[in-house]
């Protein structure tokens, strides 16, 4: 019986580690997508979009707070002088966390 309950904690835990492992690279994912929409915004050229989709991935790694990108984001916008409306930004995380989770959805029935 022991052997048993082993079992379904190693299941548990696996499906922990995966449910993890997704939920990060679905956050990897919607952290790219808004760094993309950012950088369109901020007018940035191809080459400095990219270091800054980069930069946006990175602080959503390293950095600690709420939602680190968010705030990323909200202050470049600042900086460079470009109106935000804070419910805009929301929305765009949001849409694009959704998508993301999509994306995910649709590889897992794929493998």
């Amino acid at each position: 019986m022991t052997g048993l309950f082993e079992e379904r904690e190693r299941g548990y835990e696996a499906k922990w580690a995966h449910d993890e492992e997704t939920l990060f690279k679905i956050q990897v994912r919607r952290n790219e997508l808004l760094g993309r929409w950012a950088a369109g915004e901020l007018g940035l050229s191809a080459a400095a979009a990219a270091d800054y989709v980069k930069a946006v991935i990175d602080a959503g790694v390293a950095a600690k707070g709420a939602d680190p990108v968010v705030e990323k984001i909200r202050d470049d916008f600042a900086a460079g002088k470009i109106p935000l409306a804070e419910q805009a930004l929301s929305r765009k995380a949001e849409e694009f966390f959704t998508a993301a989770s999509r994306e995910a959805i649709k590889r897992d029935r794929l493998l």
